[in-house]
Parts: structure tokens; sequence; C-alpha cells
């Protein structure tokens, strides 16, 4: 039998460590820390993040998407 782990889901109380908002997505650092950031602020940060992360769980996929306004 063959298990599989998960990585642990971020929840309503992981806060972006930049704003304050829910967090979307959790980066370990190469030196050991972690960061955490709504999917805002990590979109703006990822190109900074990336050479220095060790692993990153995105659970973006989780929001809704906005919705598309129809004219008529």
């Amino acid at each position: 039998m063959n298990t599989t782990l998960e990585a642990p889901r971020l929840t309503a109380h992981d806060r972006c460590d930049r704003c304050g908002a829910q967090a979307y997505v959790k980066v370990a650092l190469t030196s050991g820390g972690e960061l955490m950031f709504c999917a805002h602020h990590a979109r703006a940060h990822a190109d900074a993040l990336e050479p220095i992360a060790a692993e990153v769980i995105d659970e973006t996929d989780r929001l809704e998407p906005r919705p598309v306004l129809v004219q008529d």
C-alpha cells in the first residue's frame, strides 16, 4: 500500500506577511525561514522569491475566478 502525504493546507488563520489578508501562498526559504503571502503579493514578489525559495506551496487555485461581465 502506498501512502501519499499532502502538503498542509493554509487556513483562514494564515495571514499575508505583507498586508495581513488571508495567505494562499507559503514560501519556505533556503535560509530556513518561511513567508506567507496573499495571492496579490505572491504575484508581486514572485521574481524576487524564486532564487531564495526552497519550496512554494501555492493554493491560489482555491480562489474563485472573477466573474466576467457580460454586456448586452
